[in-house]
């Protein structure tokens, strides 16, 4: 589980044979769960100056290679320790969206982010999202996208601050919608549901 607080801005080494290779200042430990642009990705080896991981066909087909290259956003996984901040990341991509219009405010920076429209059911209108990683705030959902509004800040802080007309992001819907929704889904195919599929539906995330 991660929060969507950036820790770290990273660089891409490599990525060869399913290898995604980071130089980064983490200390990871082998074994470690770190989401890389919002992907979450298992370190399998620990290098002098970052770590390994390596992403499954599964995550491969999902992602937009353009992810995988350049500077990063870094998160390890929450400790049971951690003050908890931003909201709850799975790590697990929904779809991958592209900037359509940016648009600077006079404290701040407005995206318009295109998604596929069968994703709009699960993007609420001041609710969370996560994209490339970072934890934002909803402000209008339309037919085919959605508007954030970037705080300076976060701009300064993130790579969006090189977002441009086009960039490919990627994006996780919020956790709950997707699970009330699939909850509801399989409800209607039949007059009730037990507590034991409940609890199958929710492992399936």
């Amino acid at each position: 589980m991660f929060t969507g607080l950036i820790r770290e801005i990273a660089t891409v080494k490599n990525y060869a044979n399913n290898i995604l290779t980071i130089q980064s200042e983490h200390n990871a430990k082998l074994g470690d769960s770190i989401a890389v642009n919002g992907v979450c990705l298992t370190v399998i080896q620990v290098n002098s100056d970052g770590f390994d991981l390596e992403l499954a066909d599964e995550t491969r087909s999902i992602i937009d290679a353009s992810k995988l290259s350049g500077e990063v956003h870094i998160e390890p996984a929450m400790q049971m320790s951690d003050r908890f901040e931003g909201h709850i990341v799975q790590g697990h991509v929904d779809a991958i969206g592209s900037v359509e219009k940016i648009t600077p405010l006079e404290n701040g920076t407005d995206f318009i982010i295109k998604v596929e429209s069968k994703y709009i059911a699960h993007i609420i209108p001041k609710g969370s999202i996560t994209i490339d990683g970072i934890s934002l705030t909803v402000n209008d959902v339309y037919q085919d996208s959605f508007r954030l509004t970037i705080i300076p800040h976060t701009l300064r802080e993130t790579l969006m601050r090189n977002y441009q007309i086009g960039t490919k992001v990627n994006i996780e819907t919020d956790v709950f919608a997707r699970y009330i929704d699939h909850i509801l889904e399989h409800r209607s195919q039949r007059k009730s549901m037990g507590w034991s599929e409940v609890d199958s539906i929710q492992m399936g995330y």
